[in-house]
């Protein structure tokens, strides 16, 4: 019974693992067909979403089920529990990869993203590719130092968000308001998608040392910013 037990939290721990995969893998081609004005990959994208939310939804039936049947105490119950709010980050990476691919969609057949901005649009792509690669070392590792390195890749996320936008304010921009608004929008969805990636390495390290202040205190930091 008990061996039945510890290869379910081993399910959890995989399941979020290849969520993050499932999610790497949907901004790549999602940004891919933006750049490249690409509507079918595009809508692969947007088609396979479903994926993402089948295994959010299977994981959290799993977790709900050895609440119920296990009454997992200590680290066990951590895990089960954060297990769900990581599962919840994923499903929501999965949605921003989505609604990039729509702005390729909607766009297409032209490209969303203007020759001078494509370098910013390709870093912030490589960011995210890093970002949701290293969630998911830190899910299967618990390395708590590379847990702390992805706020630094968050960093360099928003520091090109901010570029982003700077150059869509600038009074020389010449695209129109349709490019710019695009424009901010996948900015924006790239920020969140690398914000929900450090969530998770952040529930990563409050799953190891029980420290949830740190966690709260950082949640709340950027909830008054959003609301702000």
């Amino acid at each position: 019974m008990r061996t039945a037990y510890h290869e379910d939290l081993r399910r959890i721990s995989d399941q979020l693992v290849e969520m993050t995969r499932l999610a790497g893998s949907a901004m790549s081609r999602a940004s891919t067909a933006l750049l490249d004005a690409d509507v079918r990959l595009a809508e692969t994208v947007i088609t396979a979403d479903h994926e993402i939310d089948a295994n959010r939804e299977a994981l959290d039936n799993l977790a709900i089920d050895l609440l119920a049947r296990q009454n997992p105490v200590a680290t066990d119950l951590r895990t089960v529990v954060t297990a769900m709010r990581m599962s919840a980050d994923l499903e929501r990476m999965g949605d921003l990869a989505r609604h990039v691919a729509k702005v390729a969609r909607l766009r297409y057949p032209d490209s969303a993203v203007p020759a001078e901005l494509r370098g910013t649009i390709v870093q912030m792509s490589q960011v995210a590719s890093r970002i949701v690669a290293k969630a998911g070392s830190v899910i299967a590792s618990r390395d708590l130092a590379e847990a702390a390195s992805l706020e630094r890749d968050d960093d360099a996320m928003d520091d090109l968000h901010r570029e982003l936008f700077a150059r869509l304010a600038d009074p020389d921009f010449n695209h129109g308001t349709q490019t710019a608004v695009d424009l901010t929008l996948v900015g924006r969805y790239y920020e969140r998608f690398a914000d929900h990636a450090v969530s998770v390495a952040r529930r990563v390290t409050f799953l190891v040392t029980g420290d949830y202040d740190t966690v709260v205190d950082r949640e709340d930091e950027e909830d008054a910013v959003l609301t702000s």
